[in-house]
């Protein structure tokens, strides 16, 4: 076989594969629109409403960096006692370490020169890109929870934002569609599932975490595709790029956070704990 003819088939398998993913996004819509009409006002079983619209839910994450911390305490009201903090002395060293070693000499830096360089509408782009490889984790873990709503949200968000949404830059499936992102992750399935949290964790490097989080975060990084087929270095310096960005596109809010709230290591594990509560019981 020519060089010309083995082109040519190589742009026909490339079209086949662009044809199917359409196709599953369109029966995927079809999938999400007759879900969604037979849920309308059907509340959850405590009482919560159903879908994105309990405010602790609402609470955005940042993906995996030290500082994911400071944004899960926006808006939270801090105070309360939890009994799940049994490491309460080895965490708020671990917090500080991450705080005003890591982050403020390290990641606050880099994110602040990287927010001068890089408009907003690209750091956007970045984080939707990165977003669009978790389909995975979200796909099995909606399925896992039997949200099969969900799962097909997933896959018709893929589908979409990686063919018209230029391999996940924009997310069309959500401007253009509707489609909102339906996020569940392996901590929260175990939840579901009857497991309990454990106690609050706090190590370097981390987000915060509870026992059954900790498991859960380390299965969710194995159900990244791309680490599989990339070199070691290739995962770390992606890993590296989703932080920075993240950091970045956060920065005043972070600040804004550290600056209103006098028990920060209290107020960000309330706002955990809670949130999490929150994903588990919708």
């Amino acid at each position: 076989m020519n060089r010309a003819s083995r082109f040519s088939i190589s742009y026909f398998w490339r079209g086949v594969l662009l044809a199917v993913t359409l196709s599953w996004s369109l029966v995927s819509v079809g999938v999400i629109y007759a879900g969604d009409e037979a849920q309308i006002g059907e509340p959850s079983s405590d009482g919560i409403g159903a879908g994105p619209t309990t405010p602790l839910a609402d609470i955005q994450t940042v993906s995996e960096s030290s500082a994911y911390a400071f944004e899960l305490a926006d808006g939270s009201a801090g105070g309360e006692d939890f009994e799940s903090d049994p490491f309460e002395s080895f965490n708020e060293k671990m917090f500080w370490f991450n705080r005003e070693v890591l982050d403020r000499f390290i990641l606050k830096p880099v994110a602040t020169a990287w927010d001068f360089v890089l408009p907003d509408p690209v750091q956007r782009g970045i984080h939707n890109a990165f977003d669009n490889l978790q389909v995975v984790r979200r796909v099995v873990n909606n399925a896992l929870q039997l949200k099969f709503v969900g799962t097909a949200k997933e896959i018709a968000r893929f589908g979409i934002n990686s063919t018209l949404g230029v391999v996940g830059l924009f997310d069309l499936a959500k401007d253009g569609f509707g489609i909102e992102q339906s996020d569940e992750d392996t901590g929260q399935t175990f939840g579901v599932w009857g497991m309990g949290p454990g106690p609050y964790l706090v190590l370097p490097f981390l987000p915060p975490l509870t026992i059954r989080d900790g498991i859960g975060y380390a299965l969710d990084s194995a159900m990244t595709p791309y680490i599989y087929f990339v070199p070691w270095y290739v995962t770390i310096g992606g890993n590296a790029t989703n932080i920075v960005n993240e950091r970045s596109l956060n920065l005043d809010r972070f600040e804004r956070v550290e600056e209103s709230t006098v028990d920060l290591y209290g107020a960000v594990r309330n706002a955990y704990l809670q949130r999490r509560a929150a994903a588990i019981r919708q």
